[in-house]
């Protein structure tokens, strides 16, 4: 794993990118609804209409990636990052009526987004023989993931009180970065016989992967699809808490929302560092961490609790989603052959994209209700515990393998 270091550290640029360039927003979006003046509602679409377009042109990019190369893929998907956030801040700085065209931009970023970070999960599964390192890469690109998650609320609120739209400003500074790296860092192996597949092998190929697997690739795409939208209503409905009830806004706010990230960042880490190849303890800490999420939820009931103890418990619900995410990207990865991975692990991402697009939205429109609002989020961690128990059943004889 050594001789891939530099390989690992610019694919890690690229989910840490697409983080600042989505989450980093989120502690913005009450000052966006002040300076555009428009309802909560319009500022979470900011969120959802770039999580929303990715949903469906993720699994393209999957195919594309196991057909072309995975690096003619990413870099041209990064570019495009790049545009759509210079439209978006273009139309910002410029425009007197700037929210059409910036969610425009938005748009053009989803584009981006569906052709790079889902490609990268694959990619890390080509580089390497022993599934043990596969664990550790993922993990490592998990942690970079929820990393950016825990910088962007307090970058973007830096960014905020300077200029409102400078969040905007850095996502095309960010992808540039990014490109320059994996351009002349990531040394994908080729693969010959995936170029050679017809499009007819290729849906062959995927049909027989999902008639004997598809009753636990379901039920990863289902858990990965929860735990995002758990963790990004949270993060939406906390940016909103905080300033509505607690009167907190800029850098402190961003710090408030970087402490249950960085629950979820360590624990990411930590995970991947440990579960190896072994499927059985996978399952159980998928079963475990959507467990801990259950709990703290359900002792939110009010406006009135404490601002310690609602950081307390959106810290533990932060860690068991932490637990759960590195878990499910190296059953997906591992579990798959290499010639259609990306496309199978496109489709897994596609459904976390679908958990961070109706996240927000969702939330807007029952926030008032705090009470009803957390007992939802919670049924919908029970739930992931329910069908981790019965729908991922690894092997008795060889926990290399799940059923």
């Amino acid at each position: 794993m050594k001789d891939k270091k530099l390989d690992l550290l610019a694919l890690a640029s690229i989910p840490l990118v697409m983080t600042l360039g989505n989450s980093m927003l989120i502690p913005v979006l009450p000052i966006i609804e002040k300076e555009l003046d428009i309802s909560s509602f319009q500022s979470s679409l900011i969120i959802t209409v770039y999580s929303v377009v990715a949903i469906f042109l993720i699994p393209i990019a999957g195919y594309l990636s196991d057909k072309v190369g995975r690096k003619k893929v990413m870099i041209p998907s990064i570019i495009i990052t790049g545009v759509g956030g210079a439209v978006s801040a273009i139309a910002a700085w410029l425009m007197a009526s700037p929210y059409i065209v910036i969610l425009i931009g938005r748009f053009l970023q989803g584009i981006g987004a569906a052709g790079a970070f889902p490609v990268v999960i694959p990619t890390v599964g080509d580089m390497y023989k022993d599934e043990k390192d596969v664990s550790v890469g993922l993990g490592i690109i998990e942690t970079s993931n929820t990393f950016g998650k825990v910088l962007s609320p307090i970058i973007g609120a830096l960014l905020a009180m300077v200029i409102w739209y400078l969040p905007f400003i850095f996502i095309p500074a960010f992808s540039f970065i990014a490109v320059l790296l994996v351009l002349f860092l990531v040394k994908a192996p080729k693969d010959d016989k995936a170029e050679q597949q017809t499009f007819s092998t290729f849906i062959h190929s995927l049909k027989a992967v999902f008639k004997a697997n598809g009753r636990w690739l379901i039920a990863t795409f289902i858990i990965g699809c929860i735990n995002m939208f758990v963790l990004f209503g949270v993060l939406f409905h906390f940016s909103s808490l905080l300033e509505s009830q607690y009167k907190i806004e800029g850098v402190y706010k961003g710090l408030l929302l970087a402490i249950p990230l960085l629950s979820l960042c360590i624990a990411s880490y930590v995970t991947g560092k440990k579960i190896g190849e072994n499927k059985v303890i996978m399952k159980w800490l998928i079963l475990i961490g959507n467990l801990a999420s259950v709990v703290p939820l359900l002792f939110i009931t009010n406006e009135q609790i404490s601002i310690f103890l609602i950081t307390v418990l959106l810290s533990i619900a932060g860690l068991g989603i932490g637990v759960s995410l590195p878990c499910l990207d190296a059953l997906i990865t591992e579990g798959v052959e290499k010639d259609i991975r990306g496309t199978v692990t496109s489709l897994y991402s596609s459904m976390r994209f679908l958990g961070v697009a109706a996240g927000p939205p969702i939330i807007a429109l029952i926030m008032k209700q705090i009470h009803m609002l957390y007992i939802i989020l919670a049924s919908l961690s029970a739930l992931a515990v329910v069908i981790t128990f019965f729908a991922i059943k690894p092997s008795k004889k060889d926990n290399k393998n799940v059923k």
